[in-house]
């Protein structure tokens, strides 16, 4: 196993072995960043659940209130007049079966896909492809609809998904490490309260067990849940 370096050891050292509260753990990331770009924050989330049953699975989305600090490229697999609102609205690529055979092809240069229901019969093809990028339009994260226009917005305005894993684990970005600190927090609390939301009504015993911060480069910081759940 590789050794960390300097900057990493440093950077670990600089934290105390215990959880802290969301708004010092975000305030210590800031500080402890070493990388010379503008690193990506996530936040990851050890549930309580077990997700190979159905009835316990946690996924949903949440818009973040400042966004992810990068615009979205946004797919949309539409016909009709959807494929104006979708242009009118902001979106990258447009179109209905020539997009399904790009991605056919292998086409995937995108951040995000959204798709009518009409046309889910073409693009249910389409999963092996998109399935494994989590790319694939699904009407529980809003992105098979006939409100194309209100889904580019949410999509371009920082709507992020996120899905336990099979390890029980949620991961997802909640913005950039050079973000104002008081908007990192914001945006960090809007993700953990979303996934606190989506707890399954199956789930039994302890839900969170235990929250993490990080950056791309940096170590994690542990968080207190105790203190999340009392500012939800």
């Amino acid at each position: 196993m590789p050794k960390a370096g300097k900057k990493y050891r440093k950077a670990a050292d600089a934290r105390e072995r215990k959880p802290y509260p969301l708004p010092e753990a975000v305030a210590l990331l800031k500080r402890i960043a070493y990388a010379k770009f503008n690193e990506t924050v996530e936040v990851a989330m050890r549930l309580g659940v077990d997700p190979k049953h159905a009835d316990q699975m946690v996924r949903g989305t949440v818009v973040l209130p400042n966004g992810l600090g990068r615009s979205k490229r946004v797919v949309v697999i539409a016909s009709g007049e959807k494929v104006k609102e979708a242009r009118d609205a902001g979106a990258d690529e447009v179109g209905g079966e020539d997009i399904v055979e790009r991605i056919s092809g292998g086409w995937t240069d995108f951040d995000a896909a959204i798709a009518t229901p009409d046309m889910m019969r073409s693009v249910g093809k389409l999963g092996k492809i998109l399935g494994p990028r989590g790319l694939m339009p699904n009407p529980k994260t809003g992105t098979v609809t006939f409100e194309v226009a209100k889904a580019i917005k949410e999509i371009k305005a920082g709507k992020v998904e996120f899905r336990v894993d099979k390890a029980g684990i949620v991961h997802a970005p909640c913005g950039k490490i050079q973000f104002e600190e008081q908007k990192l927090y914001e945006n960090a609390k809007a993700l953990i309260e979303a996934v606190l939301r989506a707890k399954p009504s199956s789930s039994k015993g302890k839900f969170v067990r235990s929250i993490s911060i990080s950056s791309t480069m940096s170590p994690g910081i542990w968080i207190d849940e105790a203190s999340v759940e009392a500012h939800t």
